[in-house]
């Protein structure tokens, strides 16, 4: 039986077409299909979270040329915690779009896997809210939250450099474009701590039609206004990103680190 063809959008790579968004979509081995439309509905995607996924999703694809480039560092920021769980769901039965997050750690300079190294994400849930003891702007008055750990955990990249967490589709807050933080590892070295985010068309589509973001109001900030990344920088740490037959979406990105 041939293998289904699937599409991969690669973040940051919009193009205005007419009144619409089109995008440079890619197959399995990394080559050029077309410019396609994003018709994509909130309606296309599951609800509630992660519960009730069941059976192996398949494997996320990257690149075929993957970001070697070393990927910028950012601040550790005031939401971070400590003593983070290893674990690949993070959710906590958190509601929202469910989301696979992957990620391929590099050596930026030759592009070879980099294989056990410590890789930490963390980030809001659907409300813009973190979990943990963490600074007052990160949960100001959610007693609940501040003794949780939601959307907060571990992986260790494997062979082939990879790791990858189910979580949802992160929120919005003040200032801030979509988001995930994330530190690596390795040893008792820290390799990088930075921040990835998601493409504005999907925030867009989440946020306007699905049912677990429908009682946020509409975000101020986007990628090219974040407080964070220079609007020159931003599209540069987009995930790449497809819809899955199950109605998770898949979220992929290539980390390029220092030797």
């Amino acid at each position: 039986m041939p293998m289904k063809r699937r599409t991969i959008i690669l973040g940051g790579g919009a193009l205005v077409a007419g009144s619409g968004i089109a995008f440079m979509a890619r197959s399995r081995g990394g080559e050029p299909i077309s410019l396609q439309s994003f018709d994509w509905k909130a309606s296309d995607f599951r609800a509630g979270g992660t519960a009730g996924i069941n059976g192996v999703l398949p494997e996320p694809i990257f690149r075929a040329e993957p970001q070697c480039i070393a990927t910028l560092a950012q601040t550790l920021g005031p939401c971070h915690t400590n003593d983070v769980p290893i674990r690949s769901d993070v959710t906590e039965g958190v509601t929202g779009l469910p989301t696979r997050i992957s990620l391929r750690l590099a050596e930026a300079s030759t592009c070879k896997p980099v294989e056990g190294a410590d890789v930490e994400i963390w980030h809001a849930d659907a409300r813009g809210v973190y979990s943990g003891e963490a600074a007052t702007m990160c949960n100001a008055d959610d007693a609940e939250a501040r003794a949780t750990s939601f959307l907060r955990g571990r992986q260790v990249s494997d062979a082939n450099g990879v790791v990858s967490f189910l979580t949802v589709y992160p929120g919005w807050y003040p200032s801030r474009a979509v988001h995930i933080h994330l530190r690596i590892l390795l040893g008792d070295r820290e390799l990088l701590v930075s921040q990835l985010l998601f493409d504005d068309a999907l925030s867009d589509l989440v946020y306007q039609g699905h049912p677990d973001y429908a009682a946020r109001p509409v975000r101020a900030t986007m990628n090219g206004g974040d407080t964070v990344f220079a609007s020159s920088d931003a599209a540069r740490f987009i995930f790449d990103f497809e819809k899955l037959d199950t109605g998770v979406l898949q979220a992929s990105y290539t980390i390029g680190v220092a030797a």
